[in-house]
């Protein structure tokens, strides 16, 4: 139980980020914070690199039942990790927050507000945004616990 404040903060700063960057950016327009960073407000109605974006609408309510499935699994998984397994605990606890932030955003606008617009040259990467972030973070932390994690032997000594 002691890492779900870990997708709590990730979920505030998420809602937080989106609340500013909806309310101060003009869409599509970018704002150069350094070369290859800008800050960009698009809406995302699809998944990851606007998967399945053009759909029709019946995305929005496929991406939320999604999000919310997986939501309950990584908290039960969560709620039954091993003491000790750090990597896989903060991992699901980010990708939890990640999922509810996300899931947050379909629920009350239709779409996810993308604003982090990383870029070199002509060629950017699709806009992100924290709870996007999270996710990505947490699923590296799930690969080093699976390549760092040892299972306890089993002697049948």
């Amino acid at each position: 139980m002691k890492y779900f404040w870990i997708s709590g903060l990730v979920i505030v700063l998420d809602q937080i980020t989106k609340y500013v960057a909806d309310n101060s950016l003009d869409y599509r327009l970018p704002v150069n914070v350094f070369t290859g960073l800008n800050m960009t407000l698009v809406y995302n109605q699809g998944a990851a690199f606007s998967f399945l974006a053009d759909a029709g609408g019946w995305q929005r309510w496929f991406f939320m039942s999604l999000s919310l499935v997986i939501s309950i699994v990584l908290i039960y998984w969560l709620r039954t990790v091993e003491k000790g397994r750090i990597y896989l605990a903060t991992g699901l606890a980010l990708i939890l927050g990640g999922a509810i932030g996300n899931f947050i955003d379909r629920s009350l606008y239709g779409y996810v507000i993308d604003f982090i617009d990383v870029y070199y040259r002509s060629w950017h990467y699709p806009a992100f945004n924290i709870a996007d972030s999270a996710i990505v973070a947490g699923a590296g932390l799930l690969i080093l616990d699976m390549i760092k994690y040892k299972e306890p032997s089993k002697d049948s000594a």
